[in-house]
């Protein structure tokens, strides 16, 4: 077996490298599957942990959404069997300014309930497990936020922080870092109940005890023995029964599916998700196997006639078709093995490369026992799969028909061949077809109007209210030469914001639910974000002078269905705990644009001419053409006007960018693979084109003495691979159409047939410029 291989090394070699690229991949993408597929396994409590999703109807819609009434958890646990802790978790990150001696930093985190420490698996490394914030104003933080705040001091219990140069925390405990495979993440955790003391220092009543006030996200344990089915039942109306004006429905949501089953339809789970991605970059890995199996038997049978006097003499020699089936096949498992050590070797040098585009922080831990059996059953996989059809092909031969030097017969052989050749294109073309459809739509996107000029403007998060000092800091901006315009927003211009359903207008339907998103701006808004006014005017400089005026949204003035909704009345609740309404005269409309849901059109929108409070965002549109000199001058402005915070920003079109994340990482990654997985088929094409050549010597050898040039053998022996080209592109494009399909819905139309002609050309004469090199 090691003669025969060293023998033909270049078959060998060719073999050995199209099987460890494609376990290379499959490796590459098993690693990451598992890291998906073992989110949250640090949490011992896993299968009992559970968080409560809650069931609205807007505009005779039912959407599902995390955030539950503050009082939830605590009147579940009184009031249900089976439930036997709750937990409530701030539902947004919350960036804080942590000031420790000379020391200012921003840090991320939640506040939540002590129970969160007995519910989830955190190890604690310094600190009481069982009193972790034993005052108000504790803080327990990661061991990374440890470092970062106090450096490499050991024992840190007791210190104290200020937080937004306002109120001192006590450091009280510090945790192992939150694995990154982790549905919980943050730098810090601080009791929930500092949100009820925030709410009355700024003057409005607590939410505590208000169940129409949805905030936080409520995680619950349940009982060993709890029957999740009765809970549910019971949890059901669990709300409307302690305020009769919420008609919302309520559930519980297992761990297991936080992460991979997380999609929702109509109130339920739709038992889909991630769990999509997972799916298919299995399958595609699955499928780069295959082809490069696939190429293992082509270039096996290839070497047929080299192998066929062997065959003869053997069986001759009493060699039963057993004997030699063992002997191919252990070839075949031999070469596996090897490409098997070859790509464990690629992984791990590739490794890092691809945890950078992966976003990940996967290791090949070759010592994991699990590691080194799958390893092993993909080496018996591709042995037994790449072999099996060689070793029968092979020992078939008729050893009379060999050492008469007959021509052998190969049946079905040819047809196989081709087969297996159409079908390696066929899926290296649709993998191609379909990136190349999730990147055009994307550019597609990127490229449409959006409503705003995303370009030149910088989006600053102060992190603490700035309403009062803004007009110094725009006055200082603008004395730079190099902003055009600055404003104020409570939100971030692509995001959603908040909704509220309760505004009224004359002629609104009684059915009429939807949720309409609503603003605080700064006058300066609209002109600083480059909308445009179609109707109606902008607010004026005087931001006191237009307290009952608001700004809609090309939307909104078709739901309210009017021509013209300029000096139309919106009654507003906002404001009003008790949900007084407040008369607002629409005095312009502003033309749709983008936001929450980028790939979508855009939902009715209010803007309301008041300077955000507590949170706000700064937008600054700078000059064109001298982004660095003015993000120099920002900077000088912010530290001189707003010392006490560090500066922080975003440009607004990464932000746009980076709303396409998910789209653009699988189209990389399916593009990268596809790629490969072209490169292993060309092993096969080339492994067919060298066997037609060696079955046509005697031809060739004629036609050259006769004076055929190497052009014309080339263009003779061509024709029948040409065909498998053509027909490999032929069945690809509707299959990649077909594949595409659902998620080309939620796009305009944008692929054409003269899209198709030009792929499919391209991919032609790159086929064929590889037969061509083949045959010379």
């Amino acid at each position: 077996m090691f003669r025969n291989l060293w023998k033909n090394k270049g078959y060998s070699l060719l073999n050995i490298l199209g099987l460890a690229i494609g376990i290379t991949c499959a490796g590459l993408i098993f690693l990451w599957a598992e890291d998906e597929l073992t989110f949250d396994n640090t949490n011992v409590k896993k299968n009992r942990l559970y968080q409560l999703e809650v069931n609205m109807t807007s505009g005779g819609n039912n959407f599902t959404m995390g955030s539950s009434p503050r009082p939830m958890g605590a009147a579940m646990k009184a009031g249900i069997p089976g439930i036997v802790n709750t937990a409530r978790f701030s539902d947004n990150d919350e960036r804080l300014l942590f000031s420790f001696e000379d020391k200012s930093l921003y840090a991320a985190g939640r506040y939540t309930d002590p129970s969160i420490f007995s519910m989830f698996t955190f190890d604690f490394v310094q600190g009481n497990i069982k009193d972790p914030f034993p005052q108000l104003y504790s803080l327990v933080i990661t061991e990374s936020a440890a470092k970062k705040f106090f450096g490499e001091e050991k024992n840190i219990i007791g210190k104290t922080v200020r937080i937004d140069n306002k109120q001192d925390y006590i450091i009280s405990g510090v945790i192992k870092d939150i694995p990154e495979n982790s549905t919980l993440q943050f730098e810090w955790l601080a009791p929930y109940e500092i949100t009820n003391v925030q709410e009355l220092a700024k003057g409005g009543g607590s939410d505590a005890t208000d169940w129409g006030s949805y905030g936080p996200f409520t995680y619950v344990e349940l009982d060993k023995n709890a029957n999740l089915g009765v809970i549910n039942k019971q949890l059901k109306d669990f709300i409307h029964q302690k305020a009769a004006d919420q008609k919302t429905g309520t559930f519980l949501f297992p761990m297991k599916d936080w992460h991979l089953f997380n999609e929702f339809a109509n109130g339920k789970p739709t038992g889909s998700g991630r769990i999509k991605q997972v799916n298919m970059l299995s399958a595609i890995a699955w499928i780069i196997l295959l082809i490069a199996c696939i190429n293992f038997m082509n270039l096996a049978t290839a070497s047929s006639q080299k192998r066929a006097r062997e065959v003869g003499v053997r069986k001759v020699l009493g060699a039963g078709r057993k004997t030699l089936v063992a002997q191919f096949m252990g070839e075949a498992f031999f070469m596996s093995l090897v490409a098997t050590i070859v790509a464990v070797f690629i992984i791990t040098v590739s490794l890092p490369a691809f945890n950078l585009l992966m976003q990940k922080q996967l290791a090949l831990n070759i010592a994991n026992p699990i590691h080194i059996i799958s390893l092993l059953l993909i080496a018996v996989i591709c042995g037994l799969i790449a072999g099996s059809y060689p070793s029968l092909y092979l020992s078939s031969f008729n050893p009379v028909s060999i050492l008469k030097g007959l021509k052998i017969k190969t049946g079905g052989a040819s047809f196989i061949r081709k087969g297996l050749v159409i079908v390696q294109f066929v899926v290296s073309v649709v993998f191609i077809a379909s990136t190349m459809i999730v990147y055009m739509q994307i550019q597609h996107i990127k490229n449409r109007n959006l409503g705003f000029n995303k370009n030149d403007l910088v989006e600053i998060n102060p992190e603490h209210d700035i309403s009062q000092i803004f007009p110094l800091i725009k006055n200082d901006l603008l004395r730079t030469g190099l902003v055009q315009d600055a404003a104020l927003a409570d939100h971030s211009t692509l995001y959603g914001g908040d909704t509220d359903n309760g505004f009224k207008w004359e002629g609104k339907s009684t059915d009429n639910e939807v949720s309409i998103a609503h603003r605080n701006v700064s006058p300066e808004f609209i002109a600083t974000s480059g909308m445009k006014i179609i109707e109606g005017r902008d607010f004026s400089k005087n931001a006191s002078s237009e307290n009952s005026n608001v700004i809609i949204n090309e939307s909104m003035e078709k739901m309210m269905g009017r021509e013209s909704a300029v000096g139309a009345i919106i009654q507003s609740p906002r404001g009003n705990p008790d949900r007084v309404f407040t008369n607002m005269t629409v005095i312009g409309v502003v033309n749709d644009y983008v936001y929450g849901n980028v790939y979508g059109k855009a939902d009715p929108l209010i803007i309301f001419c008041k300077p955000p409070e507590y949170e706000n965002f700064i937008y600054v549109r700078t000059k064109q053409g001298n982004v660095e000199q003015a993000l120099a001058k920002i900077a000088a402005v912010m530290k001189k006007d707003n010392a006490a915070y560090p500066l922080e920003y975003k440009f607004v079109d990464d932000q746009f960018n980076q709303m396409f994340q998910n789209e653009a990482l699988i189209s990389k990654v399916s593009g990268i693979f596809a790629a490969l997985a072209i490169i292993i088929s060309c092993l096969g094409l080339f492994g067919l084109a060298a066997y037609t050549a060696e079955q046509r010597t005697k031809e060739i050898g004629v036609r050259k003495v006769l004076g055929a040039s190497v052009t014309g053998i080339t263009t003779l022996l061509s024709k029948d691979f040409l065909q498998l080209v053509i027909i490999s592109c032929v069945v690809a494009f509707p299959i990649a159409w077909w594949i595409m399909y659902d998620w080309l819905q939620n796009y305009e139309y944008r692929i054409t047939i003269r899209w198709w002609i030009f792929f499919a050309a391209g991919i032609v004469a790159v086929l064929i410029a590889i037969i061509t090199i083949s045959f010379q």
